[in-house]
């Protein structure tokens, strides 16, 4: 299946919604049949490099054009961080899509040994702490380039303060298949 199928649904997704009607799925799954197998994604939107939204899935749970095409148009209308995606600022956003693979969990005895487990620019983290939770895609590592600051600012995305693995959280890695258009910044 072409990369840009991806990238081309999450679109016309968003593009649906904004003409107030829903994305036609039946022909993309007869065209690429492994659009009806279980996937985990996330929607990232960009304007002129700025973040617009971004909504995602961590575990498969429904298929993967499902998947999709509800984190798309959430990331556009319902990233309660931003402002609902108008018409004109949909002409210059920029699409990438992430597929996750599964999450697995990192066994670890302190914030050292963690360091040497985590692999930035490659793994994307979750922490869980009882009710807290939050995640940075692979892609964060690119703005936040350290391991500290990458911790403290998803601890601080977490509801868990800027010290998160003074509590030892659950932290669990992915990686993710990144795709996008090539054209827009």
């Amino acid at each position: 299946m072409s990369s840009s199928v991806y990238v081309q649904i999450a679109q016309n997704a968003i593009r649906a919604r904004l003409e107030g009607t829903r994305l036609e799925k039946a022909p993309y799954v007869a065209a690429f049949p492994e659009l009806a197998e279980k996937g985990a994604t996330f929607v990232t939107l960009t304007r002129h490099g700025h973040l617009l939204g971004c909504i995602g899935s961590l575990i498969a749970h429904r298929s993967l054009i499902d998947d999709l095409i509800s984190n798309a148009e959430a990331a556009a209308f319902r990233d309660p961080r931003f402002p609902p995606l108008s018409p004109s600022e949909f002409a210059d956003t920029r699409v990438e899509v992430s597929l996750l693979s599964p999450p697995e969990q990192v066994h670890y005895r302190d914030a050292s040994d963690l360091k040497n487990r985590i692999r930035p620019g490659t793994d994307g983290v979750i922490i869980r702490q009882g009710n807290y939770q939050a995640t940075f895609l692979p892609q964060v590592w690119e703005e936040v380039r350290d391991f500290e600051t990458f911790f403290s600012h998803l601890g601080l995305k977490a509801g868990i303060g800027s010290d998160p693995l003074s509590y030892h959280p659950d932290v669990y890695t992915y990686q993710v298949e990144k795709f996008s258009e090539e054209s827009k910044s």
